[in-house]
């Protein structure tokens, strides 16, 4: 999926060196609900970080949230002892989060530890302002400690004491969820002066927290909340409560707030929406297999589904990088062996780094099914893994291969003349990203890209590689499955 404009603009401006000051670039978290001390890199200023239930994601954010201190007038401060306490059932004992940190042109490197009975480091802890938002946001304002009260008393709103919306906050939360809000605010009462109503006003009607729906409570008070510049912004399950369409707009509007105020916002999240809108360096996904945790970067979003879904497996799950290696093997499979082909089901995993990841535990038999991973043609060979035909990126391989033989019967196939199957794929070649190469021809062609590129791979597939490596494949994938029989 395209990345939207907004988090383009997030990714120019990390790419320069000076911005973001202020950044947290790994921890390493040991001894606190099973970490072992693997490593966790925040490699862009928004990362969703995707997994089961259990598997580790608000252990992260938590973990991340102690690294740093508050100054002395901070809203809120946050310690691991905090996050991670020893109970009858739980004992916390040599136990640390390390962690990297860039202060301007400095680069800190410290941990906070806890070797027996007391937390240490914590006085040393580089200083930030840190916003963490639990679960906690998600319970209905009816529902909330100290709410009922004020809501079964005979209370008055504090007019003076108000906080309304300006324009801009205005705007963005009639954005995110749709709706055209012509004024917000978030009140106090005479029964409590600390707990505050989020208070809404449509064209026509007006609401408080106790009548909105969980998704309007949620938005309102985090666009309500100051996010500091420079700060460190943590969110536990950001999609909670939350419509697809909000959710794409809610990320897109955090590029916005992140870009201008330099912040880092760490999330997790079980939504393949929230993944979806950004970059591989931005998807984290955290990987259980016979208790061994392995954290993957630059999953896609289908991959990271299939590993959080329970829907019926086929005999082998494929993996390959993305939608065009996914046709390229669909197309091969459907000319050697169609049989097999209807035996499995084929997932995109998204960067290449991951499949090789996929492919040591392939290598290894940590996978509880058969379980094969495909590198495109311009990878090297890896343990666990098999190289595509092609020596080459998909678009490339093929294309350079139908060109060399005049297109051949592509034009039968898609039911256009061969002349304007030519014109429209040598006119493609000369674009300089061979990922823009089929929308373009298709476009020229009046087809869809799937239709085409499918096409293209089924001529591919049975005139331009060799017997030996169709043989290969099938050998490849039937040694997946013996490993089971």
């Amino acid at each position: 999926m395209t990345l939207s404009n907004e988090v383009r603009r997030l990714e120019r401006s990390w790419a320069n060196e000076t911005a973001w000051p202020k950044r947290l670039e790994w921890i390493e978290v040991k001894g606190l609900r099973g970490w072992t001390g693997q490593r966790i890199e925040f490699k862009f200023p928004i990362v969703a970080i995707s997994g089961e239930n259990g598997s580790g994601k608000s252990s992260i954010i938590q973990a991340a949230a102690s690294v740093y201190r508050e100054s002395a007038t901070a809203v809120g401060k946050y310690y691991a002892s905090e996050f991670f306490p020893s109970t009858t059932w739980d004992t916390i004992v040599d136990a640390s989060i390390k962690f990297s940190a860039k202060e301007g042109e400095r680069r800190v490197e410290s941990s906070i530890r806890k070797p027996s009975e007391r937390w240490k480091g914590n006085v040393e802890r580089p200083q930030r302002p840190v916003r963490y938002f639990d679960l906690s946001r998600v319970l209905p304002v009816g529902g909330r400690v100290g709410y009922a009260k004020i809501a079964k008393s005979k209370h008055k709103e504090l007019t003076d004491d108000s906080q309304p919306f300006d324009q801009t906050r205005l705007d963005r939360l009639s954005y995110i969820l749709n709706h055209k809000y012509v004024a917000a605010r978030m009140a106090l009462t005479n029964i409590d002066p600390d707990r505050r109503v989020p208070i809404l006003q449509r064209k026509i009607t007006g609401y408080s927290g106790y009548h909105q729906g969980q998704g309007e409570t949620t938005i309102t008070e985090l666009i309500q909340t100051d996010l500091p510049r420079y700060g460190l912004i943590l969110i536990d399950e950001i999609e909670s409560s939350l419509h697809p369409r909000a959710q794409r707009r809610l990320i897109r509007d955090l590029a916005n707030v992140a870009r201008e105020r330099e912040l880092q916002i760490v999330l997790t999240t079980h939504s393949p929406y929230i993944l979806e809108e950004l970059p591989e360096d931005a998807r984290m996904q955290i990987f259980w297999s016979d208790e061994d945790r392995k954290i993957m970067t630059g999953v896609s979003a289908q991959f990271a589904m299939s590993k959080m879904d329970d829907s019926p497996h086929p005999d082998c799950e494929i993996y390959v990088e993305d939608e065009a290696s996914k046709a390229m093997l669909i197309e091969i499979l459907s000319i050697c062996s169609r049989d097999l082909l209807t035996r499995v089901e084929v997932y995109t995993f998204g960067a290449a780094s991951v499949g090789y990841q996929l492919g040591q535990m392939v290598n290894g038999k940590r996978f509880p099914r058969p379980t094969a991973v495909f590198l495109d043609g311009d990878c090297k060979a890896a343990p666990g893994c098999h190289v595509l035909p092609g020596i080459d990126a998909p678009e490339r391989a093929v294309f350079g291969a139908l060109r060399a033989i005049g297109w051949r019967d592509v034009w039968t196939r898609v039911k256009r003349s061969a002349a304007d199957v030519a014109a429209a794929c040598d006119a493609a070649m000369n674009l300089g990203e061979h990922h823009d190469w089929v929308a373009y021809a298709a476009k020229q062609l009046a087809l869809t890209p799937n239709v085409l590129w499918h096409s293209m791979c089924g001529e591919w597939a049975e005139r331009c590689i060799s017997e030996q490596e169709v043989k290969a494949i099938e050998r490849y994938l039937e040694d997946r499955l013996m490993e089971f029989s």
